[in-house]
C-alpha cells in the first residue's frame, strides 16, 4: 500500500490524525507532538508494509543502520582523529543501500532488492545524508533517537517527499503551537488535502484516461507532441497532488512540511522553474552538491573562469539528479538536458544582461512560453518515449 495512492490508506488516516487534532486544539502540541509523530509514523509504516513482513523488517533495519551511522559520526566528529576519512566512510555507508537498489537491475542480484528495496528508500537516504553533512558542517551537534526516527519515518512524506531537513523538522517537533495558531494549520492542511484530491484523483486521472493512455501506442510527430504535453501535465498533477496530501496531513500533525510546487509552469526561465518544481529535491541538490562544488572550485582556483565551475557544477548536479531517478538512459539524458539548459541560461543571462529591469509583460509572457515548452520536452525525455523508439 503506497501512501495516498489507495483509498485503503485514507481509511487508516483518522488513527493518527484524530489524536493530533485533539492535542492541537488543546494547545498541547509541544508536550506530546514528538511522541505522537513517532508512534503515528511507526503505526502507519506498519499499515503500509504489513503485507510484507520482510519489507517491514527492511525498513526498521535501515533506520537502525542509519542511526548507528549518525551516532558513530557524531563521536568521530568530536574526536581528534582523521575526520575527513571518517566523514567519507560514513557518507559512503549511508549511500550504499540506495546504490545497491539502483544497481540491482544491472547486478542481477535479487537479494539486494529483496533485502533493502523497500518503500521510500530514496527519500529516506536523502534525509540521512543531509543530516550527516549538517553534522560535518557543525550545524547539528546532537541527534536524539526518537527525534531521528520521527524525522526519517514521518509517514506523510515517507514515499515521495517532500525532503525535509533535520534541524527544521526538529524545531517543529518542539515548537509551542497555541490552539488559535493550530486552527490556521488545520485550515491550511484541509485546503491542501482537498487540492490533493482535485489534482491526483480528478485532474491526473482524467488526463491519463482520456489523453495520455490513448497515445501510449500511437507514434508519429503529432501524437508524440501531444503525448509530451499530456505526460507533463499528468506528471505535475499526480505528483503535486501527492505533495499536497503530504503537506496537508503534516500540517494537521503540527509539522509545517515544506511546499514542493509553486506554479512551476509560470516560470520565466529554467532557473526559476527549478525554484518552483520539486523544490525540496532541487534545493537539496543545490545546497549539498552544486554550491559546495562551485565554492570549493573557486576557493581552490581549479579553473581560470568562475563560469566554468558553474557549468561543471550544473553538469554534476543534474547528472546526479538524473541518476537518482534511475540508471536508465532517459533519466541520464534528462539530467544532462537540464544541465545544458541551466548552463545555457547562465551564459545568455550574463552575455546579454537579462537582469535589467526593463522587462515588461510581453517579455515575461514570451519567456514563460519558451520555458514551458523547454520543460515539457524535458518531460518527454524523462518519460522514455524517445528512447523506446
Amino acid at each position: 500500500m503506497t501512501p495516498f495512492a489507495s483509498w485503503g490508506f485514507f481509511l487508516w488516516l483518522p488513527v493518527p490524525l484524530v489524536p493530533a487534532l485533539v492535542v492541537g486544539l488543546l494547545g498541547r502540541g509541544d508536550k506530546f507532538r514528538r511522541w505522537l509523530v513517532t508512534l503515528s509514523s511507526l503505526f502507519m509504516l506498519y499499515i503500509v508494509l504489513r503485507p510484507s513482513v520482510g519489507a517491514l523488517a527492511q525498513a526498521v533495519g535501515f533506520v537502525v543502520y542509519s542511526w548507528i551511522l549518525v551516532r558513530v559520526y557524531l563521536v568521530c566528529r568530536k574526536g581528534t582523529g582523521k575526520k575527513l576519512r571518517a566523514y567519507s566512510l560514513i557518507l559512503f555507508a549511508s549511500l550504499l543501500p540506495l546504490a545497491l537498489v539502483k544497481l540491482n537491475p544491472y547486478l542481477k542480484l535479487d537479494i539486494w532488492h529483496s533485502t533493502i528495496g523497500f518503500l521510500g528508500i530514496s527519500y529516506l537516504t536523502f534525509r540521512i545524508v543531509g543530516t550527516i553533512i549538517d553534522i560535518r558542517d557543525g550545524l547539528i551537534e546532537k541527534v536524539d533517537f526518537l527525534d531521528f526516527v520521527a524525522f526519517v519515518l514521518f509517514f506523510p512524506t515517507l514515499a515521495s517527499g517532500p525532503i525535509d531537513r533535520f534541524r527544521r523538522f526538529k524545531a517543529d517537533l518542539y515548537k509551542p503551537l497555541p490552539a488559535g495558531e493550530y486552527l490556521r494549520y488545520l485550515s491550511n492542511g484541509m485546503h491542501h488535502i482537498m487540492r490533493g484530491f482535485l489534482y491526483k484523483y480528478i485532474l491526473a486521472y482524467l488526463i491519463n484516461k482520456y489523453w495520455l493512455a490513448p497515445l501510449n501506442h500511437v507514434f508519429g510527430v503529432w501524437p508524440t507532441l501531444s503525448y509530451m504535453y499530456a505526460y507533463g501535465f499528468y506528471l505535475f498533477f499526480d505528483f503535486a497532488g501527492y505533495s499536497a496530501f503530504a503537506v496537508g496531513v503534516g500540517q494537521i500533525m503540527g509539522i509545517d512540511v515544506p511546499e514542493n510546487f509553486k506554479r512551476p509552469f509560470l516560470a520565466e526561465n529554467i532557473k526559476d522553474f527549478w525554484g518552483r518544481w520539486h523544490i525540496s529535491l532541487s534545493f537539496w541538490f543545490r545546497d549539498y552538491i552544486y554550491m559546495r562544488f562551485v565554492l570549493k572550485s573557486v576557493k581552490e582556483k581549479r579553473f581560470k573562469q568562475k563560469t566554468t565551475a558553474s557549468y561543471l557544477g550544473y553538469l554534476l548536479n543534474f547528472g546526479l539528479m538524473g541518476m537518482w531517478h534511475g540508471l536508465h538512459l532517459q533519466y541520464i539524458l534528462y539530467g544532462l538536458y537540464h544541465a545544458c539548459l541551466m548552463s545555457g541560461y547562465e551564459f545568455v543571462k550574463h552575455r546579454f544582461k537579462l537582469n535589467s529591469p526593463h522587462k515588461g509583460l510581453l517579455w515575461r509572457s514570451v519567456s514563460i512560453i519558451i520555458t514551458f515548452n523547454l520543460v515539457m520536452f524535458g518531460f518527454l525525455i524523462f518519460s522514455g518515449r524517445l528512447c523506446s523508439n
